[in-house]
């Protein structure tokens, strides 16, 4: 039975979270439009979508949904292959469609197969690109859009060429407004009296500080004054034409067009993909650990981007950067996304003047601190401590995230994961171990309850390394499943080799119908039959000292 969740139970943590989630969301919609060769306001509509229609849908308390980098360059193929935006909005119906449907087939469990040191590893990753991305705009440096997550660029350079460009350009005037707005941040999280005023989110006190030393600038025509190209630039529709011409429909006729499908299942896919990987970080960042119901998620989501195609929006996603920056601003529910999605519908149609004064800058401040959030250091310290199983894939994860993108970065971990795995169950697949006794040592071979044929290598290492005249006890009492390559690795021990090398073998516990032989021959069975007398007294009498 499902817990109904009061939406307005947190209104005062919410209202002032989903302020904050607005005014990050707000340049980045416009940015991943502009990067995609979509119309501007696309991505304003995948926002408000993102933000009400799947935040309404969705039972995840912190995750907020949007136009995502990850499928920037998926978008700006398409729109190319396909001739027009409105036969790419069919694609992204057919992709929502299909969200529906792995919804319903309950694809969502996919994500428990996500390990945390991986989830951990790409937002530390995700930090460190937010971080980066944004020197150059805290600079005064905006020839980038806002929201590229990528480490190198498509005119061949990377962020690191980008950030040492900005600094032979230098503008004082961004500089200083993100020092400003970079200061009133922290004394609104350190200093107590101000922490105290959640209804006032220090994001928003930091906009508007910025907004008036801008426009004091201006005033006073400074060489501090920071020009239109470096603050938001939302369109502004004047008549009800131009707001008629925002919302296209999508060209139904292009349904029975292959390559439409093509996209609209490659949409599907790595949106999909990128939303599970984002509500795990979403439950992870949780301080009340709630969970997410992935199957339900993915139905969001495909509502969500059947409602945006038919609305002339971009495809959706849930966001990492989004979602991480309603946590830092305090959400409880999800209602900080559905008032975030309010908050950039409301500000389309009323205030679009007033949002294209917010310097680049002020934004920039926001974000570093989400970022550092994302990557602090006793993070990666805390992994490191954890040894070279959780920190390997942890640090490769957040390596291919900043160097690759997300999810090869993620698919990096993931591999190294695996092997992990498999090389530790190739150890574990049995113990080891020479018992004293007086006639000779004993070597004993344990098996585990399963033993794969990814453990034949390392038992024929261990079998191959025994030497002449040894007595062996290979034990299977414990154990559920054993390969055939297995079986007929220790079949060929006893049978060939053993005899060869003078080796006593006992098997014991291999089933029936393994079709193993376990007796050995009868002086081996009186041997290993007195050595299991000296073994059993040996365990009693253990057993009584400790009584």
């Amino acid at each position: 039975m499902t817990k109904k969740i009061n939406l307005f139970a947190n209104l005062k943590s919410d209202v002032p979270a989903g302020l904050v989630v607005f005014l990050v969301a707000l340049p980045l919609c416009l940015g991943i439009a502009l990067a995609s060769g979509a119309p501007p306001l696309s991505g304003i509509i995948s926002g408000v979508v993102g933000g009400i229609v799947v935040g309404y849908f969705s039972n995840s308390h912190l995750s907020v949904s949007g136009p995502a980098a990850g499928l920037t360059a998926i978008v700006l193929t398409a729109i190319t292959d396909l001739g027009a935006f409105n036969i790419f909005l069919t694609a992204v119906l057919i992709a929502g469609l299909l969200q529906l449907l792995l919804g319903y087939i309950k694809a969502g469990s996919i994500s428990n197969y996500f390990p945390t040191n991986v989830i951990e590893g790409m937002l530390a990753g995700i930090g460190i690109i937010i971080i980066l991305k944004q020197i150059p705009h805290a600079l005064g440096y905006d020839f980038e859009f806002e929201g590229d997550e990528s480490f190198f660029q498509a005119n061949g350079g990377n962020i690191i060429e980008t950030i040492l460009g900005a600094l032979n350009s230098l503008h004082y005037g961004a500089i200083a407004i993100t020092l400003v707005s970079l200061s009133i941040l922290l004394m609104w999280t350190n200093i107590s009296f101000l922490n105290k005023l959640k209804l006032i989110p220090g994001a928003l006190v930091a906009v508007i500080v910025g907004i008036i030393l801008n426009e004091i600038f201006i005033f006073t025509q400074s060489n501090l004054a920071i020009s239109a190209e470096h603050l938001v630039s939302l369109p502004i529709p004047e008549t009800i034409d131009d707001f008629k011409n925002i919302v296209l429909l999508p060209d139904f006729s292009a349904f029975l067009n292959y390559k439409v499908w093509i996209v609209g299942a490659t949409i599907a896919i790595v949106a999909s993909i990128e939303t599970l990987l984002c509500i795990e970080a979403a439950d992870r960042m949780d301080a009340q650990k709630r969970l997410t119901d992935t199957n339900l998620e993915l139905k969001a989501q495909g509502i969500g981007n059947i409602a945006s195609s038919l609305l002339g929006g971009l495809p959706l996603t849930s966001v990492v950067v989004r979602t991480s920056t309603n946590n830092s601003a305090g959400a409880k529910s999800k209602m900080a996304t559905i008032i975030h999605g309010v908050f950039l519908l409301l500000s389309v149609l009323t205030i679009p003047f007033l949002l294209n004064k917010i310097p680049f800058a002020t934004l920039a401040a926001v974000l570093f601190l989400v970022g550092y959030k994302l990557a602090k250091p006793s993070v990666i310290k805390h992994f490191w401590q954890k040894g070279k199983y959780q920190f390997i894939p942890f640090i490769a994860t957040m390596l291919g995230v900043v160097f690759l993108d997300l999810l090869k970065g993620v698919a990096l971990g993931i591999v190294i994961s695996i092997i992990f795995i498999v090389r530790g169950n190739m150890q574990r697949a049995y113990r080891f171990r020479k018992d004293k006794y007086e006639e000779g040592d004993i070597i004993r071979i344990d098996l585990a309850q399963e033993v794969s044929f990814l453990n034949k290598a390392a038992i024929k290492d261990t079998l191959n390394s025994i030497p002449e005249n040894s007595k062996v006890i290979i034990n299977a009492q414990d154990t559920v499943y054993i390969a055939h390559d297995v079986l007929d690795l220790i079949n060929d021990f006893k049978n060939l080799r053993a005899k060869e090398d003078n080796i006593k073998v006992k098997l014991i516990g291999f089933k029936k119908e393994y079709e193993i032989e376990e007796e050995a021959d009868e002086n081996n069975h009186v041997f290993f039959e007195k050595y299991e007398k000296h073994r059993k007294n040996k365990f009693q009498n253990n057993n009584t000292f400790q009584n």
